[in-house]
């Protein structure tokens, strides 16, 4: 669904890092300033939870919270979704509609991926921020509204505006204060807390009495794992993990559940008839052990610079522990940035 009104506070938001903190901070503080807010944060990081919270710490906590989905609209719905149409403005518009704005007067509009809006649809969501009215599509009287806006976007929006794709003046008028939401990877110590709230969650959903316990390995890959995906990426993990279990100890995770030993081969891999015939062995060949320390040194030195030296990233990448990782580095000695 693209569009939502929220009628009562959501879930808090969980984490006891220092970055997390901070984040709150700001945007308890920027709540109680009625003016707009973009929130720039990747996928998964909770854009939407951090505008209820903008909305629900701010004056207009007792008002209506509309959220609408930019991207989940074509570009020709999207004006008449946030400002409404009169009967018969084109076809099929049977009845007038109220849009997005008029739905959320005196309270909070939540524009997500604010970026994919068109820039004739800008233009008006401009107009309306500067004089607080507009007309709906096919109408010809102005609509007064009074509507916060909180938007969202993980675009790099002042490149955008560079480029001629946002209006520079819209970017201008939205961006009173800007929040940038941390992600999981530089919230040191949150993936557990988060993870054991999931974990309760889910037990809670498949009628068990409590969540089953996480073993001190599995405790090290929710750690050391970079998270691409952030908290719902997280979310996911965990809540398949805890099914999976049975009730009994979670000793790892699933970090990505489309691999599989049966997943067929890309075209380009599929086996040939003739398959070319094996490499010929070096003329000179390496005494066995050398040749080993070689290929765990370059294995090494690969999965360190693919992390950019962040060690327990290089372990995960490996499939190894931490402490694995550091017993092969002390053994082979220093590499690059080691």
């Amino acid at each position: 669904m693209e569009a939502s009104s929220h009628s009562a506070p959501p879930g808090e938001a969980l984490g006891q890092s220092e970055n997390f903190l901070a984040f709150q901070e700001d945007m308890s503080r920027a709540a109680k300033v009625d003016r707009p807010v973009l929130l720039i944060g990747e996928r998964g990081t909770g854009k939407e939870l951090a505008a209820a919270r903008l909305h629900y710490l701010s004056s207009r906590w007792g008002e209506p919270l509309v959220a609408l989905n930019c991207a989940a609209l074509s570009p020709s719905l999207i004006e008449s979704e946030l400002f409404g149409h009169e009967a018969g403005a084109f076809t099929g518009a049977g009845q007038r509609r109220l849009g997005r704005f008029e739905t959320a007067h005196q309270g909070t509009l939540f524009l997500d991926e604010i970026g994919n809006i068109p820039l004739t649809v800008q233009e008006k969501i401009l107009r309306t921020v500067e004089y607080g009215s507009f007309e709906r599509v096919g109408g010809s009287h102005p609509v007064e509204v009074d509507v916060r806006i909180v938007g969202a976007t993980n675009a790099d929006l002042p490149a955008m505006a560079r480029e001629g794709r946002f209006k520079q003046d819209l970017l201008d008028r939205l961006s009173f204060e800007v929040l940038t939401l941390p992600p999981l990877r530089e919230r040191r110590g949150d993936a557990l807390v988060l993870a054991e709230h999931f974990a309760q969650r889910m037990a809670v959903e498949m009628g068990w009495s409590g969540p089953p316990e996480f073993s001190p390995a599995a405790r090290e890959q929710l750690a050391a794992h970079p998270w691409p995906g952030n908290v719902r990426q997280l979310k996911n993990v965990v809540e398949r993990a805890v099914y999976r279990s049975g009730g009994r100890e979670i000793r790892s995770f699933d970090f990505d559940p489309f691999a599989s030993p049966f997943s067929p081969l890309p075209a380009a891999e599929e086996p040939r008839e003739n398959p070319p015939a094996e490499a010929a062995p070096p003329a000179s060949p390496l005494p066995f052990r050398q040749a080993v320390a070689d290929c765990e040194r370059r294995l090494l030195q690969n999965a360190l610079s693919a992390a950019r030296f962040n060690q327990r990233q290089a372990a995960e990448l490996l499939g190894l522990t931490y402490h694995q990782l550091r017993g092969l580095l002390r053994k082979h000695g220093p590499l690059d940035k080691f």
